[in-house]
């Protein structure tokens, strides 16, 4: 009788032992699977970030699409043997396929371990940088030389890069395209671009921006990297080509690809203006302090910058200056020090020349926030869209959108303003010129629905 109850105790620990060996294989064979989608869902934003990832890391952090694929495969592995082993082999077995089977689990989360999402970029050589800041006269690869023959009231200006060409053409067929308006009011539109740093990225990028620039006629391409602390350069190149070949512009819209704008917006707030005075108008930073944080992408260590507060600049989403201010600029930034952020380094010559830029509530270049008084509201919304000047971060898809939404002849919006030829009507002082005085000018405006935060 004693020996079938010890048989009987062995007999039970050995089904336990079984049955926690099952769930460990379970786990073992659909954790990494698991892990490996939840890092696929979460990689966009992360590529957003540091731009796209090599293909032998996307292809790691895709999920198996068949699910045969995901079943884990014993492999046979020899182990030293314990004292488990020595005591019943049967639990020698399990012991030793549990063994197998985690090691083999573990070798399929290896690859990606491999591959890490980094949270920044590489760090910017900024003593590089300090010690090629002088080198700031480039050649003009392509040029568009009869771009502002005849009279010219406004010249659209847009920061790309070559690889942006869906960007350019949807700028080119909703608010960025040219013609003259029904008062004579020409309108005409380039792209400033560098050279690609990395191209390989882009097969071919040469001949795709000479035919672009053959077909629409609107590229300026300098001989400099394409990069990120760069767009210091594109600013200055821009300035200088203004001054010498496009001298005769009245006024300039700058900004990014990715914003929507309303330009008979714009051309109504520059009623009344006159060209050859200093005007600059945007979204304007006041009082704002170098970030000292490394994982920033705005990162400027103090041996760079050393004072503790920038100028007053604009958001680079987008502004619009007199082609007088742009030639005085031009003159002023050539005096400057080049700095790495171009938006705060065109407030420096704008102090430089003592032009305070005016502040306008219809620049949102740092797109619609969604107020905390009202969480459900819909700031993607043509009725919002219609009384603003110019709205950043949006997708190709959105700008096409919102393009055809409020050029829709039955878009209704309930407003108590007076009907106007103009989709909208700014209440009270339009704005003032901003020149040598030292006044600060006011833009006084009244919106139906106040659903924007000021920042």
């Amino acid at each position: 009788m004693r020996r079938i109850h010890i048989k009987g105790d062995v007999l039970c620990t050995l089904l336990m032992l079984g049955l926690l060996c099952l769930l460990l294989y379970a786990h073992q064979c659909f954790t990494p699977t698991w892990d490996t989608w939840h890092l696929e869902q979460g990689s966009t934003s992360s590529r957003a970030l540091l731009g796209a990832l090599p293909e032998s890391h996307v292809t790691k952090l895709v999920p198996s699409t068949h699910p045969d694929k995901t079943k884990c495969q014993s492999e046979p592995r020899s182990h030293p043997k314990s004292k488990l082993q020595s005591k019943s082999k049967p639990k020698a077995k399990t012991k030793s396929r549990s063994k197998s089977k985690k090691d083999e689990g573990t070798k399929k989360v290896a690859p990606t371990k491999a591959a890490p999402v980094l949270p920044t970029q590489p760090p910017f050589d900024f003593e590089g940088y300090l010690r090629d800041k002088d080198n700031r006269d480039f050649r003009l690869l392509i040029d568009q030389p009869g771009k502002c023959s005849g009279e010219l009231y406004m010249l659209i200006t847009i920061k790309s890069v070559a690889a942006d060409f869906e960007r350019r053409q949807v700028v080119r067929h909703t608010w960025g395209r040219e013609g003259v308006l029904q008062d004579l009011q020409t309108v005409k539109t380039v792209f400033l671009l560098g050279v690609p740093r990395n191209k390989t990225a882009l097969p071919l990028w040469d001949r795709l921006l000479a035919y672009e620039s053959h077909t629409f006629g609107d590229i300026l391409l300098w001989d400099f990297d394409d990069t990120f602390f760069n767009l210091t350069l594109k600013e200055t190149h821009f300035l200088q080509w203004v001054n010498d070949s496009c001298s005769n512009v009245q006024f300039i819209f700058k900004g990014d690809a990715d914003v929507y704008v309303n330009i008979d917006n714009i051309l109504q707030m520059l009623k009344g203006q006159k060209p050859d005075k200093d005007l600059f108008v945007g979204d304007i930073i006041h009082h704002a302090r170098p970030i000292r944080r490394r994982s920033s992408k705005y990162f400027v260590p103090e041996f760079v910058y050393g004072q503790t507060m920038y100028p007053s600049y604009a958001g680079g989403g987008g502004f619009v200056m007199s082609g007088h201010t742009a030639r005085r600029l031009s003159e002023a930034c050539q005096q400057v020090e080049l700095f790495p952020i171009d938006d705060v380094f065109l407030g420096m010559c704008l102090k430089r020349i003592g032009v305070k830029p005016s502040r306008h509530e219809g620049f949102r270049t740092f797109g619609i926030v969604r107020p905390s008084a009202a969480p459900h509201l819909q700031v993607f919304d043509p009725c919002f869209y219609r009384e603003l000047m110019v709205v950043h971060s949006l997708t190709v898809p959105q700008i096409w959108l919102m393009w055809n939404l409020l050029h829709d002849p039955e878009l209704s919006c309930h407003s108590n303003l007076a009907p106007t030829p103009w989709p909208f009507k700014w209440r009270g002082k339009l704005l003032g010129t901003t020149g040598q005085t030292d006044s600060e000018t006011t833009v006084e405006q009244d919106y139906d629905v106040k659903v924007f935060v000021k920042h």
